[in-house]
């Protein structure tokens, strides 16, 4: 199960989010290497946008 962070990340918009994942996928599939950092901007991006759905 995957472990919780002791202190809130800040809240980045979802252009930053979005540039960190291209350039992870650039030119194709995430390495083996990268693929927890895609997973958890993925789960980032994710929260972001349900986040402003819940605002709206």
């Amino acid at each position: 199960m995957p472990t919780m962070p002791s202190e809130p990340t800040p809240v980045r918009s979802l252009a930053e989010l979005n540039a960190e994942i291209r350039a992870l996928v650039d030119g194709g599939l995430v390495s083996p290497e990268s693929r927890r950092e895609y997973e958890r901007l993925l789960v980032e991006w994710g929260a972001s946008v349900q986040g402003g759905v819940e605002a709206a």
